[in-house]
């Protein structure tokens, strides 16, 4: 079976694109291939930092690799958090701290447009292909929902009543910016 290195460590991105790619490749972590290298994020895009992350990966350990960057993007704050969507309230991973900062900087905004928006970066025998994926929705006035991670609990998607927290993997799976672009990756890796 082929190996494929996700450049994270993130057990729930892992479980995301895990399962959709479940059987077709074999899906490394940083941790299974022992690299506890910090990768500095550095880019002004979601493009930029996925290619920083796939490219280190490929150039120090000579192994196929993808990276990814995603954020949220909310229309009210000029495109905010964007790729600062990880550390927008100082600490990286801070996502009830994130959370927080997004509801108090929306206010009672009444216009609450957003999207989660994914870009993978593959290096494949040392050529890199990009993916991207977009999921529209809107802010919510207040969190809802135990599951999945980041700004899911206010993030309601399109055409849905309930957060992408208050889906099951499942379902989130079904519409997510992230196996959107897990599934250009896919139909890429079949065809090679």
């Amino acid at each position: 079976m082929r190996q494929l290195v996700f450049a994270t460590n993130n057990a729930h991105k892992l479980e995301e694109v895990a399962a959709e790619i479940e059987g077709r490749i074999q899906l490394l972590s940083l941790n299974d291939i022992y690299c506890h290298d910090d990768i500095a994020e550095t880019g002004l895009t979601f493009r930029e930092n996925a290619s920083i992350k796939s490219n280190y990966i490929y150039n120090k350990y000579q192994l196929n690799c993808f990276g990814d960057d995603s954020g949220l993007e909310i229309d009210a704050l000029n495109g905010e958090p964007g790729v600062y969507s990880a550390r927008y309230a100082g600490a990286h991973g801070n996502h009830a701290a994130n959370i927080a900062k997004v509801l108090e900087n929306m206010g009672s905004a009444t216009h609450r447009k957003a999207r989660f928006h994914t870009v993978i970066s593959l290096v494949w025998n040392g050529s890199e292909h990009f993916f991207e994926g977009t999921v529209e929705g809107s802010i919510r006035m207040a969190a809802s929902g135990t599951g999945g991670f980041g700004y899911d609990p206010i993030f309601q998607p399109d055409g849905y009543a309930i957060t992408f927290a208050e889906m099951s993997l499942t379902e989130k799976n079904k519409i997510s910016h992230r196996a959107e672009a897990v599934r250009k990756l896919n139909d890429f890796l079949i065809g090679i």
